[in-house]
């Protein structure tokens, strides 16, 4: 259950054999999406898109702030919303939490399928999520999103990706993420850098794909 002010690893991937980018429109597109979505709820800390999945790393922001989104309202005056009003409210707060990750999925499903001519569910139904709930791994997992393009052989080099947050944190232009929180995390931005240049084990996150 996605918790305010926790920090979670999130990823999906397409349905099959399916791509869910198939050129940099797709990936411009779903960022986007991802924006209007997403930041309401949350901080993101970095993200790698790759053809069939992606990965991100997020932090969900204090209840108060969300709370104050006019997409909280919308969700709360929803018919089908208004029947759990029994539900204890951790529960329809992390509901409203994973919908948002679902309208967000939907969005980009319809215009994808518009633009291919094709009809189904894109995505795996249930997104999956980890706590990061230690400091090793919180440091690990920025290197191995930013890492996972090398991993399947995409590049042989981080910054060569063009769909990750990385090359993101050497520009002044700006953008979403907080990259503050993370160069801090690191010391500075070459001590982020030089963490991305060491050999960690990519295998050790690969029971989440």
């Amino acid at each position: 259950m996605l918790q305010a002010e926790f920090i979670y690893h999130i990823y999906n991937h397409a349905n099959g054999n399916e791509n869910l980018f198939r050129i940099d429109e797709n990936y411009r597109y779903f960022l986007e999406k991802y924006n209007f979505y997403i930041s309401p709820i949350a901080y993101t800390y970095c993200y790698c898109l790759m053809p069939n999945h992606f990965h991100l790393l997020i932090k969900i922001k204090p209840v108060k702030d969300i709370i104050q989104n006019s997409t909280w309202e919308k969700f709360q005056l929803n018919k089908n919303i208004q029947r759990l009003e029994s539900m204890p409210k951790e529960e329809l707060f992390a509901k409203f939490l994973s919908q948002q990750f679902s309208n967000l999925f939907n969005s980009y499903s319809k215009s994808y399928n518009k633009m291919y001519n094709r009809k189904g569910s894109l995505f795996i139904p249930r997104f999956k999520f980890k706590l990061i709930d230690n400091e090793n791994y919180y440091t690990r997992i920025i290197h191995y999103i930013h890492a996972n393009p090398i991993h399947h052989n995409f590049v042989t080099k981080i910054e060569d990706w063009k769909w990750s947050s990385y090359s993101s944190f050497f520009s002044a232009k700006k953008t979403q993420l907080n990259k503050k929180d993370v160069v801090d995390w690191f010391g500075n931005i070459e001590e982020f850098k030089l963490a991305h240049k060491m050999n960690y084990d990519l295998s050790f996150a690969n029971l989440l794909e």
